[in-house]
């Protein structure tokens, strides 16, 4: 047995222990460390698996900025979970164990069922590859061969900042999100917010840049660049923008506005919708990518301080 199979009999070991413990512990924080600690080793196995780009976006969502959805959760339910109704009986334990078993089986039986040379499009994709200029291939097909899907994807997030918004009372509509949060300005959190933004930037930029050729991308980009400005927001050093603010607005409709734009603009002068130009698509898929960073970062953002609690003041 070699050296990476034993690392990754460990690692599936640890993973699911991990997940086992993270759905068995009583205590909510505990629970949130756990499921932190699951998404960056999940990250670990999609490296693994040579997805490097899926491993980063794990690594974003599930150990960065759903952490802090989750950690900022339990914060605020620790001093009710003592006064909490009594803990689900022994019935409902056993029926959500059997779904979950079930669960498992169907996920089990429906990749054991599958064929052995699966239908794919990955031949044609490569061959048609140079149309766009772009070596990462992830980048390649989400905004060229699926750029459809991308771009409803960010119309998913701009309605799924609305929903938080309208969940805001009328006294306080159009004004800023989340509560005001004070820390310690000679704590730890203070001192991290103030080292750690301007390398976060750094590499929130570089892993969008970079995703042109190599693993990384707007949405990987946009998620560090949320993780840096939602530290700064728990630590007293910022605070949430109003979200009357007509800058904001345009930011979180840049990213789908001009994508759509650019579609209808394949419409109007190529062959159909979304159609880039042979000599432009390169230069237009980074402009639409330019335009989702920032609307990927600020939506990110929004989604995790919650709905305007507070009035501009």
């Amino acid at each position: 047995m070699s050296i990476a199979t034993v690392f990754e009999v460990v690692l599936a070991t640890v993973v699911l222990g991990f997940g086992f413990w993270t759905t068995a512990v009583r205590k909510t924080y505990s629970a949130a460390v756990g499921f932190v600690a699951y998404g960056l080793l999940v990250a670990l196995i999609w490296v693994r698996l040579d997805a490097v780009d899926v491993a980063l976006t794990e690594a974003a969502i599930s150990g960065g900025l759903g952490g802090v959805l989750l950690l900022g959760a339990a914060a605020r339910l620790r001093d009710s979970e003592t006064t909490a109704a009594e803990a689900p009986g022994n019935l409902t334990r056993a029926c959500a164990a059997v779904l979950s078993v079930l669960i498992a089986a169907a996920l089990a039986g429906a990749v054991w069922l599958l064929p052995e040379h699966a239908p794919t499009l990955a031949p044609r994709i490569v061959a048609n590859a140079w149309a766009t200029s772009l070596a990462n291939p992830v980048t390649n097909v989400l905004m060229a061969f699926r750029a459809m899907d991308t771009m409803l994807e960010k119309v998913v997030l701009l309605l799924a900042i609305i929903g938080v918004w309208s969940l805001a009372p009328d006294t306080a509509w159009g004004g800023r999100p989340g509560p005001c949060h004070r820390a310690d300005p000679n704590g730890v959190l203070a001192f991290l917010a103030r080292l750690l933004p301007p390398v976060g930037i750094v590499v929130g930029i570089y892993v969008f840049w970079t995703g042109a050729d190599h693993p990384g991308g707007a949405f990987q980009g946009g998620a560090i660049l949320a993780s840096m400005w939602l530290l700064a927001i728990m630590a007293g050093l910022a605070d949430t923008p109003a979200t009357s603010r007509r800058w904001l607005r345009c930011i979180l409709i840049a990213g789908p506005g001009l994508f759509l734009a650019v579609g209808l603009g394949g419409l109007w002068f190529g062959s159909a919708f979304l159609a880039y130009p042979a000599a432009y698509a390169k230069p237009l898929i980074l402009g639409i990518e330019v335009a989702m960073i920032l609307t990927i970062a600020a939506t990110l953002g929004l989604l995790l301080a919650g709905a305007p609690e507070r009035s501009v003041k």
